[in-house]
């Protein structure tokens, strides 16, 4: 597997759109690839007997999920609820 970057969108976009904070960036973005993964995974196996997901992914789109996920959240086709992502820390994110 090849490592991933995140250089578009620009990593200060990302978390521009994630009230600057990381952990939300990367809670939304493996979430929403995780997402992409099983509906992917769910198309395919219908059609193919393919085993390694990854590179059906990479195949059909030319990107991984992480970066299918990044370009979503930049685009601001991903977004969360600040109030239930606080309640679920615990605290205030502006507290972190």
């Amino acid at each position: 597997m090849m490592p991933v970057s995140v250089v578009k969108p620009p990593i200060d976009e990302l978390l521009d759109k994630t009230e600057r904070n990381r952990f939300l960036l990367a809670s939304l973005a493996s979430k929403r690839a995780c997402d992409i993964n099983s509906m992917l995974r769910g198309q395919h196996s219908r059609v193919l007997a393919v085993q390694d997901v990854d590179d059906i992914t990479i195949a059909l789109s030319g990107k991984d999920t992480i970066s299918m996920a990044m370009d979503e959240i930049a685009d601001g086709d991903i977004s969360f609820d600040l109030p239930r992502f606080e309640e679920a820390l615990g605290h205030r994110a502006a507290d972190v």
